[in-house]
Formats: structure tokens, C-alpha cells, sequence
């Protein structure tokens, strides 16, 4: 990246040194950015998403998400998956937020569970798939971090890890607010109108 941007060659290190293998968990860092034709982490989650069998927890500061995700979200709902997103209750960016919202119809209707973290600035892009898949790092569900951002997250394949990822999402389920279909159908018109407008340019 460093190189991409034209920036001054690095003195020669040694910045791989040899390390020896620690822990029973595979890990793999997978990084993607605007020169590619499409983001790898991106196609790796969606793959994880599609292999699902019992669970997809999902928890993300920026969710806009393309056809393909929400069919993929929607798709693991039908197999018999429970699939929970963890969403901001306040956010840095109404554009984002407001976007974001404009999908909370379709997913519900779906069956796909929707909290809201309350009480904190939620930052967190993390997802857990049946306990053993995992990935943290700074990928948005947005299609600006699909397509225009560095990104990088570490994938991580196990249980033990799995477990821990499961008791902290839970953790914050806690201190988060279940969205209900009955419920999100009662806002306001302006709301409506709000997340409607900011769906437009949810692309750019």
C-alpha cells in the first residue's frame, strides 16, 4: 500500500522474522483495497454467510448493505440459521444511519433479528458463523468499504475462540435493544422520508 501511494522506500528489515506456531486455531489476515477488481474479505464473509447452518451474528458500526449480502442474510434465515445484527443506536454519520434503517423492513419481515446498541458508540465490525468462523477488523458493511477503503481483518477458524467471540456479542445483546417488525412499522413519516432519501445515495 505503502509503495501504491508512491511513498519513500523503506529501509530493508527484517520485518517477518520466524514465529512458531502458538495456540489450535487457524488464523489469516485478509486485506483488500480499491486496486482490486472486488474486496476478498467481502467474498469471504459472503461465502462464510452462505455456509451457514445454525448461526450468523453479525455486529457492524456501518450497515448499508448490497443485494447480495441482504440475500445472503436472508437465505441463511430460511435454512434454519439465527441470524442477529448488532447495530449502532447513534452513529457519526445520519447519511449512513439513516441508509441503514431503510433496510430494517425487509430484514425483519425476513426474520433476520436486529438489536441496537445502547448507551455507546458502537465501532465494533465483527462476525461470528456457527461458532467456529470469526473475523475482526475495520471492514464496514457498506459499499464504500467494499469498493473504495484499505481494509484489513483477521479471519480466525475455532472454537475456543468462537466461544469467546459468542459471549461477548452476547454480552452486548445485554445492553442492546431488540428492533421489532411491529414496532419499526409505527415511525414517523419523517423518519420514512429520511431513510428513503438517504437510501438513494447509500452507493456513494
Amino acid at each position: 500500500t505503502w509503495q501504491q501511494q508512491k511513498g519513500e522506500p523503506l529501509a530493508s528489515k527484517e520485518y517477518f522474522p520466524v514465529l512458531l506456531s502458538q495456540g489450535n486455531e487457524v488464523v489469516r489476515a485478509i486485506a483488500s483495497n480499491p486496486e482490486e477488481p472486488y474486496s476478498q474479505m467481502y467474498a469471504t464473509l459472503l461465502s462464510a454467510i452462505n455456509s451457514a447452518e445454525s448461526q450468523v451474528f453479525l455486529t457492524n458500526a456501518y450497515f448499508v448493505p448490497d443485494p447480495q449480502l441482504l440475500a445472503a442474510l436472508k437465505d441463511a434465515v430460511s435454512r434454519g440459521a439465527d441470524v442477529r445484527l448488532l447495530l449502532p443506536e447513534t452513529t457519526d454519520s445520519n447519511l449512513v444511519f439513516y441508509a441503514s434503517h431503510s433496510y430494517y423492513d425487509e430484514l425483519l419481515s425476513a426474520h433476520v433479528k436486529i438489536y441496537e446498541r445502547q448507551g455507546a458508540m458502537l465501532h465494533a465490525k465483527t462476525a461470528l458463523i456457527d461458532g467456529v468462523w470469526s473475523t475482526i477488523g475495520s471492514t464496514n458493511l457498506d459499499w464504500r468499504s467494499f469498493t473504495n477503503n484499505q481494509e484489513i481483518n483477521a479471519v480466525m477458524l475455532g472454537q475456543d475462540f468462537g466461544a469467546q467471540m459468542q459471549a461477548l456479542f452476547e454480552s452486548d445483546l445485554t445492553l442492546s435493544k431488540q428492533i421489532t417488525l411491529e414496532e419499526w412499522r409505527k415511525r414517523s413519516i419523517g423518519a420514512r422520508i429520511k431513510q428513503q432519501s438517504a437510501r438513494l445515495w447509500a452507493r456513494f
